[in-house]
């Protein structure tokens, strides 16, 4: 059972409010700020709802396709390296990212809040993952469901402030700071999802050895 704090810690660094920052000042250059607030809202907003959904139908979903925990673990900490590995080296995929054709296709929309905001920004494949994972997992209760859901808000709190303050926050930090702390946050992900396989591993693989 994942606890509390991974759940946290997984989410934010997955999500990265402040990696966000040079993205969405990047997409509303030349926007007002009553724009900038209005899309950060709004994106959050929908991303916020496409995230809980996977909390309440994560579970069942694996069951409907008939996943089994420790696949999904496995599946989902390789998917959860890879993204780790873009972060560490400040690379830009589809993964915690836009492409260059959605970047192109972004830049000639004037509401950016659901695409490529809300999605892949920040209810991105990376998030989606960690919110299956975490709604999955093995002993879960409601109270256990509504608690990594009130994590899960607090995160997107967080988002939400830091795209409020993207003017200030690239003002103090710049872009290197950024991905500066992108890079760091990208390492502790990566423990993370290691940690993912070896418990799918331990679970599903090494007992069938056995």
């Amino acid at each position: 059972m994942i606890g509390l704090l991974n759940t946290f810690v997984m989410l934010f660094v997955v999500i990265d409010p402040i990696g966000l920052v040079p993205m969405f000042a990047a997409l509303t250059y030349g926007g007002s700020d009553r724009y900038r607030h209005r899309m950060a809202v709004k994106g959050t907003m929908l991303a916020a709802t496409v995230l809980v959904i996977f909390v309440f139908v994560g579970k069942p979903l694996l069951h409907v396709l008939g996943i089994g925990l420790p696949a999904f673990q496995i599946a989902g900490g390789a998917l959860l390296f890879l993204l780790a590995i873009d972060m560490v080296f400040a690379r830009q995929s589809g993964l915690r990212s836009t492409t260059a054709r959605e970047q192109e296709e972004a830049e000639q929309r004037k509401d950016i809040s659901v695409f490529p905001l809300a999605v892949p920004l920040i209810a991105g494949p990376g998030a989606i993952t960690t919110v299956l994972l975490m709604s999955g997992s093995s002993g879960q209760t409601l109270m256990g469901t509504m608690a990594r859901l009130l994590v899960l808000i607090a995160v997107l709190f967080l988002t939400l402030g830091s795209l409020l303050l993207t003017t200030r926050i690239m003002r103090f930090m710049g872009e290197t700071g950024a991905n500066t702390f992108t890079r760091t946050a990208g390492v502790i992900l990566a423990a993370l999802a290691v940690q993912f396989m070896l418990d799918g591993l331990t679970a599903g693989v090494i007992p069938q050895l056995r």
